[in-house]
């Protein structure tokens, strides 16, 4: 059984996911997380912090896992809703990304920018990937 791309900009959102789960991990292990390790910072706010950090990671990951296999199945119909609930929760993740950082310190809001663009990129990814209608054979 040969698998054939179906969806393109669903198989390039995957891609980009599992990019963004890997940057994301190795991002939290040499940079962020160790930053945690300070006297000053309890241990109970490094356990949260490190979990919620690897929440975002598998979130990345089990994304891009969906939409690898979303980008061959042949009807785009029967995994519509799970794109736009997956667009929906990548939408309010940069809500509150942006809303968090506006709040905290909005001189800091130019610092989000990579993470902007990476979010807008990949939901009209998707997007582009739920208007495709299904091709004749």
């Amino acid at each position: 059984m040969i698998l054939k791309v179906r969806n393109f900009y669903y198989l390039i959102a995957g891609v980009l996911a599992m990019l963004f789960a890997i940057t994301h991990a190795w991002n939290g292990q040499s940079t962020v997380l160790p930053t945690l390790g300070i006297p000053t910072v309890s241990t109970d706010t490094q356990t949260v912090f490190t979990y919620v950090w690897h929440i975002i990671t598998a979130e990345n990951l089990v994304f891009g896992i969906a939409f690898l296999f979303m980008s061959f199945h042949s009807e785009p119909s029967k995994i519509r809703l799970a794109a736009w609930m997956m667009t929906a929760i990548l939408i309010v993740r940069l809500i509150v990304i942006l809303g968090v950082t506006a709040l905290l310190d909005v001189s800091a809001l130019p610092d989000t920018s990579i993470d902007s663009i990476a979010i807008v990129l990949y939901v009209t990814l998707i997007i582009l990937g739920t208007s495709m209608k299904k091709t004749v054979q």
